[in-house]
């Protein structure tokens, strides 16, 4: 274990420093946020000296050797817009986002798994073939379609639900959420709904898949010619197999949902970091652009570390070294 750890947080360290490179010097290359910050009758005096208090007129070598530098300390620059560090903008903003990724995960894990389950034991049925129907319709809606047409229906037309905000919060070991209230919750729906939409027929399609193949393993077949009841066989024999490649799946997809949130959190005014990246790209506030990037990286790395511990647990066969290799 202490072996695998240690080549884990080599991988990763390995993994942050070329992301960092090249995170870097993507948004560093792109536009000039002088011209956005000062004011355009500006003369050059007035240019030229806002681009050095930023630490612009600097080569860009020279630039990202100081960000490197500060990053060890945990600092990842000052924002360009507010003049506040730029880690702090991220993680004032992140527990609403963390809060809605949570949320949407959790709807498609307590939706998509039994779903799949049911159309894998009867795939040939109304209800399985219904449920596979309702996937494929689930992957082919855009994010942002779903979002305005359930604003259209739950808010305009049938006023159950707000269409956007994060509504009242209260906090939970210091850190503000909504899902403890009902105004919350009711802010909360939708756009955990529309986000999960995509992950909950990745979860259907994939379990369906495990259940199929699962089900005509010999080990099943035995269990069934000992007398078994079916609770029994499904629950302890097939889906216990077939959480190994969903944790895989669950994991890497809370990672892309915590990354792309932004289309749902724009639609939904919902108060997340992804519509603080937005902004901050619309303003080429360059320092929290890279600190977004690199913290939704660091969260994409820990979340990896994980399902690989989750892998030994599920199935002793699986070594954690074998699963560091891949």
């Amino acid at each position: 274990m202490l072996a695998f750890t240690i080549r884990r947080l080599g991988q990763s360290a390995f993994v942050l420093a070329v992301m960092s490179l090249l995170v870097f010097a993507g948004v560093y290359a792109i536009g000039n946020p002088v011209e956005l910050l000062v004011n355009p009758q500006a003369d050059e005096v007035e240019r030229v000296r806002a681009a050095a208090a930023l630490g612009l007129d600097k080569p860009i070598v020279e630039q990202y050797g100081t960000f490197l530098a500060n990053a060890f300390s945990g600092d990842l620059g000052r924002s360009f817009v507010y003049n506040v560090p730029a880690i702090r903008l991220i993680l004032d903003k992140l527990p609403a986002t963390l809060e809605l990724a949570a949320a949407a995960m959790v709807l498609a894990i307590a939706i998509g798994i039994p779903l799949g389950l049911l159309a894998g034991l009867k795939p040939k049925s109304w209800v399985g073939r219904s449920i596979m129907a309702g996937s494929i319709v689930g992957f082919s809606l855009p994010t942002f379609w779903v979002g305005l047409v359930l604003i259209m229906v739950f808010s305009v037309q049938l006023g159950w639900l707000p269409p956007n905000g994060r509504g009242e919060t209260v906090l939970l070991f210091g850190i503000p959420v909504s899902f403890l209230t009902a105004d919350g919750l009711a802010h909360l729906a939708m756009p955990a709904f529309n986000l999960a939409l995509f992950k909950l027929s990745l979860l259907v399609r994939l379990t369906r898949a495990g259940t199929r193949e699962a089900l005509l393993q010999d080990y099943v077949k035995f269990a069934r010619a000992k007398g078994l009841g079916p609770g029994r066989v499904i629950g302890v024999h097939v889906l216990k197999n077939i959480l190994i490649p969903i944790v895989t799946v669950i994991g890497l997809e809370l990672g892309s949902v915590i990354a792309f949130a932004i289309v749902t959190e724009s639609i939904f005014a919902w108060p997340g970091s992804g519509k603080l990246l937005i902004d901050s790209i619309n303003q080429l506030d360059r320092p929290v652009i890279v600190a977004y990037l690199m913290v939704t990286v660091t969260i994409f790395i820990v979340i990896n570390f994980v399902v690989d511990v989750l892998y030994s647990l599920l199935d002793p066969r699986v070594r954690l070294g074998g699963a560091a290799a891949h």
